[in-house]
Order: C-alpha cells, then sequence, then structure tokens
C-alpha cells in the first residue's frame, strides 16, 4: 500500500510506483488531496496518471474502503512523501482520512509501516512526533541525499530514496548500489 501526501517529494513517490508495478507486486494507492497539487507541480502529473501504476487506488475520503480494515491482510505501507501533518495525525492515532486510518491499521495490527518526512527544518514537535512513531515500530526514513554514491542527477537521489522505501518494504530493486569503499 502506497499513500502520498502533500510534502515535497512526489517524484520519489512515482519512482516508487514504477518499480513496485515493474516487480509486479500489488498496490493500493491512495492520494491525499494536499499531495494534488504538489503532484502536480513536481511531476506535472494527476492522480489518474498515477492509476495504471497502482492495482487499486481509492479516495482519500472513502473511510468503508476494504483497506481500512485489519480483517484485510496487507503486506506493508509506505507514506511517501509524509507530510508533516500527516506525521502528527498518525503518531496521534488519528484517522480522519483513509489514509491515516490506514496507518493506524498498520499500527495496530503490528504491520509494517514506513513514512518517508520531508520537511526542514524539523520542528521539536515533529521530532517528538518522529520519535513516538519509531518507537511504535514505524521505520522513518527521511529523504537525505547519499553524497557516497556520487549521484550526477534528480534521478540518481529519486532512485536511491525510492530503493531505500524498497529494501525496507522487503522488494528486491536495481535502483541504486549500496557503499562500497573506494580507495584511500
Amino acid at each position: 500500500m502506497v499513500g502520498i501526501t502533500g510534502a515535497s517529494g512526489a517524484p520519489i513517490a512515482v519512482r516508487l510506483l514504477r518499480a513496485l508495478k515493474d516487480a509486479r507486486e500489488p498496490v493500493a494507492l491512495i492520494v491525499s488531496d494536499g499531495a494534488v497539487p504538489v503532484l502536480f507541480e513536481e511531476c506535472g502529473m494527476r492522480p489518474a496518471d498515477l492509476a495504471p501504476l497502482a492495482s487499486v487506488t481509492y479516495s482519500d475520503h472513502d473511510l468503508a474502503a476494504p483497506i481500512a480494515s485489519g480483517s484485510n491482510r496487507t503486506r506493508a505501507m509506505a507514506i511517501v512523501p509524509c507530510s508533516g501533518n500527516t506525521v502528527a495525525k498518525v503518531a496521534l492515532g488519528l484517522g480522519d482520512t483513509l489514509l491515516t486510518r490506514c496507518a493506524q491499521v498498520h499500527l495496530k495490527e503490528r504491520r509494517p509501516l514506513v513514512v518517508v518526512p520531508r520537511e526542514t527544518p524539523v520542528s521539536t514537535t515533529a521530532l517528538r512526533h518522529l520519535a513516538g512513531l519509531s518507537q511504535d515500530g514505524v521505520v522513518v526514513l527521511p529523504v537525505a541525499p547519499p553524497y557516497y554514491l556520487h549521484p550526477r542527477s534528480i534521478e540518481d537521489l529519486t532512485d536511491y530514496m525510492a530503493g531505500k522505501v524498497l529494501d525496507h518494504l522487503g522488494v528486491a530493486h536495481r535502483l541504486y548500489q549500496g557503499w562500497r569503499a573506494r580507495g584511500s
């Protein structure tokens, strides 16, 4: 399951969806209202453009969707990018949208949940929320460039971040190669 929220970083979500499609992984997709303008600004895409990359898409307003229930087995969830607002809602146990309800389901069912916060700088309040999520078993994977990989483009950085999410979802990929010590 992939949720996209209104923080900057929509290209990472698109790359993640393409990689999951290439890996033939089933994906339920939720795009928040806040993500719509960011997706268009950063990728020139609308949510409908992402539909071919997902097995099924849901409106963030559809709280009766099957994925809103813990009885619907899902393997994992990634929120990419994850806005500060969404971090706060998930950390505080609020499930007022389908995306935040699904995150609550993953927490209560002890299923893998990855959040990719992109806000910077990070407020003390947001740090507390992220620390609480980490204590609850959530993988907090902030967008951070891997300079040791010597990225040559934004696409290299995007591939790296999408690959890191795939690593934590247990999905094999070839988006980046890890650390390799170079000669001294």
